[in-house]
Parts: structure tokens; C-alpha cells; sequence
């Protein structure tokens, strides 16, 4: 490493900006890309990479030059419904979501948008019944999704937890990527539907998507009359919370947030 002032990089600075305590530092020899951390999009994480950027990183800065990407990807048939979901952990919240329901379409969006999830999700079912198998099979294709893009889980911060509010609504969402499935719902929504969208597919969704992730969830109402509101403060909160699960623990150094030594499915 070469060593150099700040005022022999810029002699022309005012004195009052040059501090005999400041340095900058080169490398000489920057880093050759490595070929073989190039994955497939739906190939296991590359932890080692995402590892490596954080020890090169000053503290509390994140590397963009070069991102790394968990992604699942999961393709549900079933006589009722045909779903594709993709999923990208490390996205910018892009989101591109029909599933012939609109209002779950606008709570996928609050999934994507503020979680910073990339999340794909295409979907047909018999509709023309009920949004019941599709909402279920949307959900259980995105917890599988979930569990694939996680992997090993290492290096995670593993809990999550956000308070969202929306108006006059207040949801808190506490989640646990632990590998155990379990959802505490204690959402009030009172009314019956939210345009066309049946309000008690709201618990149904959550509990799919538990039970393929492998996810404690716990969701609690602490406020709100607008059945809208309460259910669109809950998606933020689950997004942001999920986000906070997913995100890499620096500290942590690609070990596995468990005592046991192991998260897995049960």
C-alpha cells in the first residue's frame, strides 16, 4: 500500500483543508475480476463474493461495483392454478406481478417495493370460483422461492422486525427465518372484502408462505379502522422486516446465525 497526504495529492487546497491526520490510500495492485463467481440467475448464492466485498468495504459502506444475487425461482401446476414466481433478494424493488387478483397484485408490489426484493410473479387459476387457490398457490410458491433463494443461511441477520403505520392503521411484524414454520395473526380487518379481494385470504396468505419458507412470522394489529389500510401497513411491515431478516450481518462473517450451528427446515 503507498501512502500519501492529502496535501501532496492537492497542493492547491486552503490550509484549513489539509489535516496532517488525513491519508489516502491506493492499492497498487487492484483486484483482477474472478471469472468463476459468475453465476447462473437461478444458481445457489455466492457467499464467498458477497463475503469478500464486505472485508474490502470501509466500515458501514456496501460495494454496488458488483452485487451479488440470491434468487429463487419455483413454478407451481396444479389442476387449479399454474404460478411462476422469481424472486431476487438483492434487487431494487422491482416488481412484476399479475395473478388475475388486483389487490394481491398491489400487496406483491409492497412486498417488492419495500423490501428492495425483484419479485416476478405470474399467475392463472379458476378465479371464476374463487381467488382462494390462487391467493394459496401464489403464496406457497413465494415461501418456496424464499427457502431456495436463502440457501444455508448463512451470514444473515436471521430477525427481523418493523412497525409500519398507514394512516390511522398500525401493523408490528416479528419474524424469524429459524426454519420453523409458525404464524401468530392477530389482524382486526373489519370488513368482509377489499374491492373484490376477500379479506380472510389475508391470514391464508401469510400461513402458505410460512409453511414453504420455513419462517416464524408473527403480525400484530396495533391500531387502524380502514380495512385497506391495515392490510397494506402489514405487507410493508412483513416487506421491511423480511428485508432486515435477509440482509447480511457483516460481524457475522459468513457463519450461520444459530447456536445449533445449522437453520433448516423442520
Amino acid at each position: 500500500m503507498r501512502v500519501q497526504s492529502l496535501s501532496s495529492l492537492s497542493p492547491s487546497l486552503p490550509k484549513t483543508l489539509v489535516s496532517p491526520r488525513v491519508r489516502v490510500y491506493q492499492s497498487l495492485r487492484p483486484l483482477p475480476p474472478n471469472p468463476s463467481l459468475r453465476l447462473l440467475p437461478s444458481s445457489p448464492i455466492p457467499r464467498s463474493r458477497c463475503l469478500a466485498m464486505a472485508a474490502v468495504s470501509s466500515p458501514g459502506a456496501v460495494d454496488v461495483s458488483e452485487p451479488c444475487h440470491r434468487i429463487g425461482e419455483v413454478r407451481r401446476v396444479t389442476k387449479e392454478t399454474n404460478v411462476f414466481v422469481k424472486v431476487n433478494l438483492d434487487g431494487t424493488g422491482v416488481s412484476d406481478c399479475s395473478t388475475g387478483i388486483p389487490f394481491l397484485d398491489h400487496m406483491l408490489d409492497q412486498l417488492a417495493s419495500h423490501g428492495l426484493f425483484d419479485l416476478c410473479v405470474k399467475a392463472s387459476g379458476d378465479i371464476h370460483i374463487d381467488d382462494h387457490h390462487t391467493n394459496e398457490d401464489v403464496a406457497l410458491a413465494i415461501g418456496t422461492a424464499l427457502l431456495q433463494a436463502l440457501g444455508d443461511r448463512k451470514g444473515i441477520h436471521r430477525f427481523g422486525q418493523f412497525s409500519a403505520p398507514l394512516d390511522e392503521a398500525a401493523i408490528d411484524v416479528i419474524l424469524d427465518l429459524s426454519g420453523r414454520p409458525h404464524l401468530n395473526y392477530d389482524l382486526r380487518i373489519p370488513t368482509e372484502r377489499v374491492g373484490t379481494y376477500d379479506t380472510q385470504l389475508v391470514e391464508h396468505f401469510f400461513q402458505s408462505l410460512v409453511n414453504t419458507s420455513g419462517m416464524t412470522l408473527h403480525i400484530l394489529q396495533r391500531a387502524g379502522k380502514n380495512s385497506h389500510h391495515i392490510i397494506e401497513a402489514t405487507f410493508k411491515a412483513f416487506a421491511r422486516a423480511l428485508r432486515q431478516a435477509t440482509e447480511y450481518d457483516l460481524r457475522r462473517q459468513g457463519t450461520v446465525p444459530s447456536s445449533k450451528g445449522v437453520l433448516s427446515r423442520s
